[in-house]
């Protein structure tokens, strides 16, 4: 059933993204230069299509550079969650069998 309801919905979005492709064929100039200089090397014609989804695409991943690094102080907190996790682990496990040997040294003297 999810499956399914993956295709009913991208379905449409992948035949949207096609006729946007094949409409927009039309190849457009792009300069690269914030300056607007006449560099041949700074400038290239490509499809409208291609120059709108190599966009979107850079805006995507800026996007989640921008979130990987904003959330560097939930990663470092996790980490060191889990060392303090791991040690307190080994604490009870060394008190257990602190108590376990106590226990049978009792066992033993009675």
């Amino acid at each position: 059933m999810a499956s399914f309801l993956k295709w009913l919905l991208f379905l449409p979005i992948a035949a949207i993204i096609v006729i946007f492709a094949v409409v927009n064929r039309q190849s457009v100039g792009v300069v690269i230069d914030p300056f607007g200089s006449d560099i041949p090397g700074l400038r290239f014609e490509a499809p409208l299509f291609a120059v709108i989804f190599l966009s979107a695409a850079i805006g995507v991943v800026a996007g989640g550079v921008v979130t990987w690094i904003r959330q560097g102080h939930y990663r470092r907190s996790l980490r060191e969650a889990r060392t303090e996790i791991a040690g307190l682990r080994a604490e009870r496990d060394r008190l257990v069998g602190e108590q376990r040997a106590a226990s049978r040294a009792i066992d033993r003297a009675a």
